[in-house]
């Protein structure tokens, strides 16, 4: 039985853990912020150049190369900050599954000592039943350990994924503007 100590300290830690995420998240929110006000201000400074060049520009030949020579570096700067966009949604997704695991793991631990306890003081005779219960405890438990495995392999294959993605984009930029 939950004593009202223990009821407060679940809740108090609760709270905190709640407290903890938010600021994981806002945290993520300030880097995309900075993120995108520094890629807005290094394309306002990219675009006025640009234009002042491509005004400067003598003839059409002059102005086709200009151009051709303007698209790669947009793909590699679109690239560089896909990778950075979905750098800080890793390392928040990170910060939540790690608060997770460790709650999943105290939650886990707290029902195992219930589980004890209730064993301990299981009137003579209920012996199998007591092991039934702790069997399906372990049970319950690898199947937990094998979803968070399958999790933690998805994302590492979505992250592979995601930067050979990266790479071919970059690379279909380079040949589409030496094709021009």
């Amino acid at each position: 039985m939950l004593t009202v100590e223990q009821v407060l300290a679940a809740n108090k830690a609760n709270v905190e853990t709640l407290f903890g995420l938010t600021g994981k998240a806002f945290e993520g929110v300030e880097k995309l912020v900075e993120l995108n006000l520094a890629a807005s201000r290094a394309l306002l400074a990219e675009s006025a150049s640009q234009t002042q060049t491509v005004l400067n520009a003598k003839d059409p030949q002059e102005l086709l190369a200009l151009q051709s020579g303007l698209l790669q570096p947009l793909s590699e700067k679109a690239a560089s900050y896909s990778r950075e966009i979905y750098d800080i949604a890793a390392v928040t997704s990170a910060e939540f599954g790690k608060t997770f695991e460790a709650q999943v793991a105290e939650a886990q631990k707290k029902f195992l000592d219930v589980v004890d306890s209730t064993a301990q003081n299981a009137p003579a005779g209920s012996e199998t039943a007591v092991a039934l219960m702790k069997s399906a405890v372990a049970a319950a438990n690898n199947v937990l350990e094998s979803a968070q495995k399958s999790a933690k392999q998805a994302a590492a294959l979505a992250e592979s994924n995601f930067k050979a993605a990266t790479v071919s984009t970059v690379e279909a930029g380079k040949t589409a503007s030496k094709k021009r």
